[in-house]
This record gives structure tokens, C-alpha cells and sequence, in this order.
């Protein structure tokens, strides 16, 4: 009777283990909105997967919205604006010293931008008014919860609301695009498709990282590393969001006109090469070398290099087409750093931060989340250089995206079994 006995020992820690409920999603805002995020990042990415590989295989998937424009527009305003609604329903309140909000309330919206998206990417398959559909429960819903922040940052009394105001006017600018992209879908005009795309990538999301890694990035090294500063002059953030805001004009003009003048192609290297340069300088301002020591950090300054990169990328490429006529070119590259390595890779380390701390545990990034980054990183690193090496660019983009698919399904799975169980702590939240 005594192994018995042992074995139901041994068995009691999992039998005790608390059972994921979708009631405990309502415990916070990030339990929800992140949940709801990883769904949307697991699928975008096993979608993208599916449709490269068939590719690669010569299966034709049918499309009636040109799957590189569905690719752009789920990759860039998918699931990002979901784990935004996340953070900024949880960070806002206490940013502007304001009541928490219930996660309960934002459900609405939130599920209308889930839906929408299926139904978007259901009629990118079928009908191109299926897809606008969707698109405007997506825009719906978004309005709502941008409106909602405006207010928050509108009502508060606080003296300094320089981050959240800037945040929220990205939001609201990003409101804006997603019902341009239903109008864009209900026209069949994939030009104009693409052009809100590029403009919500820079004008939207870019800037709400920016601001809010202006923000989280030296306050969290120097709660780590005392003799780093916890602030940096405003200064630096207008410079960020100037150079952001010059890029989605860059990227506007690269879809109407071309090929461009060699002298236009200069001044953008003019203004890219200087901002690169003050970038991977932040990079070491904010800690970089220090920060390697501790895992977090080292995520999230990761990420922040990538930005540095993806500027530098730019500038080499427009000197390229400079001194081509616009022939040469790094091709995706700076793009993809851009998109895959500073804002996928400083989402990840940002939401597994909060995830960790808002969730009760004290190792926001074990050995599970550690090695999760290292596959993303692995995944930028391949996906940049297929576009710098064209000759191996099928498989090199393929084992990108498996890459990407294991880091990001992989997270969505873990950190979704968490948004729906109880803190294990035994705290609120």
C-alpha cells in the first residue's frame, strides 16, 4: 500500500492545479486583450506559413485580395492593436492616475475585432466585399476602444500625459486607416490597400513602440542597473517619431512613384544614416551591454536594436538605388527588420514582462521565454537575409517562418493557458 500511497503524493501538485477558465479572463484587461492577441498571432502566423509553403509546392491557394497586401495588412494590424488594448487598459490607468478599468468592458470591441478578422481573411478568400465587412467590425471595434483612452487621457489631471496623449493620437491615426483598408477592400483597390498599410505601419504602430519604449525601456533598466538614468529628454522621442513619420512618407511616395530621382534617394540616406547612428547609440545609453547580464532586459533592448538596424538597412539601400537608378536594392530587408525584429521582438518582451509580473511570477523570462526570443531572433535574422540574398531567398524565407510560427505559436500557447488561470500568488488580477 505504501507506493500507492506515494504515488497519489506525487500526483496531488497536478490534481491541485487550477483549471483554465474563460471567467478568469475577465480578472484584468491584459488577461483578456492578450489572450485574445495570441489567438490572432498564433493564426496570422500559421496562415502566413500555409500560404508559403503551398507556394513553394506550387499549390495555388485561391485569393481575391492579392495575398500580399492580406499578408501586410494581418501581419501589421491584426494582432498588434489587440496587445496595445492590453497594455494601455492596464499601464494607462496608472500612467494617468485613473480607476482600473474592467476588463469585462471592453469585451465588445474586442470581440468585434476578432470576428472581423476572420471574416477579413475568410473573404480575402471569397469575395473582396466579405473582407471590407469584416474590416469595418475590426474598424469598429478599435474606434471604440481609442475613443475610450482619448477619454481616459482627456479626463486626467495629471501634469505630465506626454506618452499616453502621443500614444493615443496614434491610435486614433490608426482608427482612421482600418476604415480607409474597408473602403480600400470594397473597391478592389489593392493600391490604395497597400498605401494604408504602409501608412498605418508607420504612423500608427511604429509610434506607439517608439513611445512607449522612450518610456519602458530606461525605467526598466534602471530598476535593474541603479547608476543607469530611469528618464531621457522629450527631445529624443520628437526625433524617433519625426524619423517615423519621414519613412511612412518615403514608403508612400515608393508605391506611386518610381523610379525616383538619384537626389531624392541622397536626402533619404541623409536623413536615415544620422538617425541610425543616434539610434544604436540609445541602444547603449539605455544599458545594452549591461542589460545583456539580465534576460529581460536583453529581450527588450534586443528589439530596440533592430530599429537601429532597420534604419541603417534603409539608408544602405536607398544609397544603393541612388547610385542604380533605383535597379539595386536591399529588397525586403530593412522592412522586415523593422517589422519582424523591432516591433515583433519588442511586443514579445514587453507582453512576457507584463504577462509575468501582472500574472504573479516572479521570473518574467525563464528558461521557456528565453529560448522562445532566441527563436524569433533566429527567424528575423533568416528573414533578412533572404532579402539580402535573393539566390536563397525560398528557403531562407521558408525557414523564417517556421522559425517565426514555433516562437510565436509556441508563446501564444504558453502564455494563453496562463491569461486563463488564477495568479499563483493567490492575488487579484
Amino acid at each position: 500500500m505504501k507506493p500507492s500511497s506515494n504515488r497519489s503524493n506525487r500526483a496531488s501538485p497536478s490534481a491541485d492545479a487550477p483549471a483554465w477558465r474563460a471567467s478568469v479572463l475577465m480578472r484584468a484587461p491584459h488577461r483578456l486583450a492578450f489572450f485574445m492577441a495570441a489567438l490572432m498571432l498564433a493564426f496570422a502566423a500559421l496562415w502566413w506559413a500555409t500560404q508559403l509553403t503551398a507556394r513553394a509546392l506550387q499549390w495555388p491557394i485561391g485569393m481575391v485580395i492579392p495575398v500580399s497586401s492580406s499578408h501586410a495588412l494581418l501581419m501589421s494590424l491584426g494582432y498588434m492593436p489587440l496587445f496595445f488594448c492590453g497594455f494601455l487598459f492596464t499601464a494607462g490607468p496608472k500612467w494617468l492616475h485613473l480607476p482600473e478599468v474592467s476588463a469585462r468592458s471592453l469585451l465588445p470591441a474586442l470581440a468585434s475585432m476578432v470576428t472581423g478578422w476572420v471574416i477579413t481573411l475568410l473573404g480575402s478568400h471569397t469575395h473582396a466585399i466579405t473582407a471590407a465587412a469584416g474590416m469595418s467590425l475590426v474598424a469598429a471595434g478599435w474606434t471604440v476602444l481609442s475613443l475610450r483612452f482619448a477619454r481616459m487621457v482627456y479626463a486626467s489631471r495629471m501634469s505630465d500625459r506626454t506618452h499616453p496623449a502621443l500614444a493615443s493620437a496614434a491610435c486614433l491615426v490608426g482608427m482612421a486607416m482600418l476604415w480607409l483598408a474597408a473602403l480600400a477592400l470594397a473597391f478592389e483597390s489593392h493600391q490604395w490597400l497597400r498605401t494604408i498599410v504602409q501608412m498605418a505601419l508607420w504612423w500608427f504602430i511604429a509610434p506607439v513602440f517608439a513611445v512607449v519604449s522612450h518610456r519602458m525601456i530606461p525605467f526598466f533598466s534602471a530598476s535593474a542597473i541603479p547608476a543607469l538614468d530611469s528618464k531621457q529628454p522629450l527631445w529624443l522621442l520628437w526625433v524617433l517619431l519625426g524619423a517615423l513619420g519621414l519613412e511612412g512618407l518615403i514608403s508612400v511616395a515608393e508605391l506611386w512613384w518610381w523610379p525616383q530621382p538619384a537626389m531624392w534617394r541622397w536626402l533619404q540616406v541623409l536623413m536615415e544614416a544620422p538617425v541610425a547612428l543616434l539610434l544604436l547609440w540609445l541602444a547603449i545609453r539605455w544599458g545594452l551591454v549591461q542589460s545583456l547580464r539580465i534576460r529581460m532586459l536583453a529581450m527588450l533592448h534586443g528589439g530596440f536594436v533592430w530599429l537601429g538596424a532597420a534604419f541603417a538597412l534603409n539608408a544602405l539601400s536607398h544609397g544603393l538605388m541612388a547610385g542604380s537608378g533605383d535597379a539595386e536594392s536591399l529588397g525586403l530587408a530593412p522592412l522586415h527588420a523593422m517589422t519582424m525584429g523591432y516591433l515583433s521582438a519588442t511586443m514579445f518582451a514587453m507582453i512576457t514582462r507584463v504577462s509575468s509580473g501582472h500574472g504573479g511570477r516572479k521570473e518574467p523570462a525563464d528558461h521557456i521565454a528565453w529560448t522562445l526570443y532566441w527563436v524569433l531572433q533566429t527567424a528575423v535574422v533568416l528573414r533578412v537575409v533572404a532579402g539580402l540574398w535573393p539566390t536563397f531567398a525560398t528557403a531562407l524565407t521558408l525557414a523564417a517562418i517556421y522559425a517565426w510560427c514555433l516562437a510565436m505559436v509556441g508563446w501564444a500557447m504558453r502564455y494563453g493557458c496562463w491569461f486563463g488561470k488564477p495568479r499563483p500568488d493567490g492575488r487579484p488580477g
